[in-house]
């Protein structure tokens, strides 16, 4: 399912959509270049499951938590991550993946350590405003584009 957005406030509506779908134990793995929207998506998200947090990029901290009623949103920054060896070092692996949804940044990187039934998402900048959006991998996003 692709989706093409005009600004980030559309990018952040059409990922409420997709948070308002997600359930505990969704992995989100986005891809997409610096500048794509990737934290912009995952402020839709949040704000799509009920959390109320501002969303920041995890960049520098790796992992950002965002807590609400009943789920968390693990937001992961895998861009200085090269292999299986590092991923165990960011604790990864320690975070309770049944009661929560993991939104993972530079997924490439850690694609051999995701699980299969992944939901893909890749960001490709247009241009300053413009985001063509593409959704794979759980058909329940189907009808949640334009």
């Amino acid at each position: 399912m692709t989706f093409k957005a005009n600004s980030p406030q559309e990018t952040i509506d059409f990922a409420e959509k997709i948070g308002r779908l997600l359930k505990k134990g969704d992995v989100i793995a986005y891809t997409g270049g610096l500048g794509a929207g990737k934290t912009t998506f995952t402020r839709g998200l949040a704000t799509g499951m009920g959390l109320e947090d501002n969303v920041t990029s995890p960049t520098f901290s790796i992992v950002n938590e965002y807590h609400g009623d009943g789920i968390c949103l693990y937001h992961f920054d895998m861009y200085r991550i090269l292999d299986a060896d590092e991923l165990e070092t960011t604790g990864f692996y320690d975070y309770p993946l049944e009661d929560s949804v993991f939104a993972v940044e530079w997924s490439e990187n850690i694609s051999d350590e995701l699980p299969e039934n992944t939901i893909y998402i890749n960001i490709e900048r247009v241009d300053d405003e413009t985001r063509i959006i593409t959704v794979k991998g759980d058909e329940r996003f189907a009808d949640t584009g334009n």
